[in-house]
């Protein structure tokens, strides 16, 4: 049997889908009830009948920072997909999100450790790979360097070394770092926020911009990794480097609005960076922009996904028919 932790997020959820509807047997851990109805509508997307199979998994209530609660889990797995993972980019969230990311992760290491798993692969982000020299792309064997680097790029680094750490005790393992991943159904969050942002006929929009990966190309090098004998390893997944403009640009013509047109200047984003810092320390409001993502505004990051190319013959999909076909469920929901 198969264990996914995160199992109600994005690219749980189309894990998921993906493993249900290969007849493979598969455990996955919830929160709420809530987040279950939201899995059930991702499969929707996809398939006629989403309640047949949601029921094929096991779902298992649970919270992964919750060692008893995650050591029943494992009890006849064989293998691990670990998805779990708190994304905030506020400063003031760095105690949850060490706990959730960091600890959590150490708690499935520890646990595939004593239960002898075949394999994990981990779920971890671009936000934990190393700053490129300039002009160049980034890859796996970027020198790591936390300068200008959000509190969840360093929790998902230190998550990283939590699972170094199995391999060097004897574990399997696999990394993959996607980009900014693009799929249905999460419109309040991650990618689905820029969906969101551009239905509502915004003006502007950030400059900069960084590697873009759909979720099903996600979901297929995750499962062709578990299925190899490739071990020890990480994997950039990033299927097109794209401004943000472009983003927008591409989004706005699925939706069929004007997208937006005035870039935010650099000096308008220092300006918001303090003001938003003054607001969360005077009204205790949350950060919308923390000093650290404005600084990685400041230019396009470039991602090289050739590792996975050439050890897998992996190819990505068409990113502007997953953005199209995104667009046309967003309308869809009204």
């Amino acid at each position: 049997m198969i264990l996914v932790t995160g199992g109600t997020g994005l690219i749980g959820s189309h894990l998921l889908f993906h493993l249900a509807k290969n007849g493979e047997r598969a455990r996955a851990s919830y929160r709420t009830k809530e987040s279950l109805d939201k899995v059930a509508k991702v499969f929707g997307y996809y398939a006629e009948n989403p309640s047949e199979l949601m029921e094929k998994i096991e779902w298992v209530q649970a919270d992964i920072t919750d060692i008893g609660q995650m050591e029943r889990q494992f009890e006849g797995i064989k293998k691990v997909y670990h998805c779990a993972a708190l994304i905030s980019f506020d400063p003031k969230d760095y105690k949850t999100l060490e706990k959730i990311n960091v600890e959590g992760t150490a708690n499935v290491v520890n646990l595939c450790l004593k239960h002898g798993i075949q394999k994990l692969c981990y779920i971890s982000s671009i936000a934990a790979i190393g700053p490129a020299t300039k002009g160049k792309e980034s890859t796996e064997e970027n020198e790591w360097s936390d300068t200008h680097v959000s509190v969840y790029g360093l929790t998902k680094r230190d998550a990283e070394l939590e699972v170094w750490r199995g391999s060097q005790e004897g574990l399997s393992i696999a990394i993959v770092n996607p980009g900014v991943v693009i799929g249905p159904g999460f419109w309040r969050s991650g990618s689905g926020s820029f969906f969101s942002y551009a239905a509502k006929g915004k003006k502007h929009f950030i400059p900069g911009g960084t590697g873009f990966v759909t979720v099903d190309d996600v979901v297929n090098a995750m499962v062709q990794l578990m299925e190899s004998d490739i071990k020890g390893e990480q994997f950039i997944l990033v299927g097109e480097n794209l401004t943000y403009g472009a983003l927008f640009q591409k989004i706005a013509k699925g939706l069929d609005v004007a997208p937006p047109s005035q870039k935010v200047s650099f000096f308008a984003l220092e300006w918001f960076w303090r003001l938003d810092w003054l607001r969360s320390k005077l009204l205790g409001k949350r950060r919308k922009l923390p000093k650290a993502v404005a600084k990685g505004l400041y230019h396009q990051e470039h991602y090289s996904s050739e590792k996975i190319k050439n050890t897998l013959n992996f190819s990505f999909g068409d990113l502007d028919q997953a953005i199209l076909f995104c667009c046309s469920k967003f309308k869809a929901r009204g």
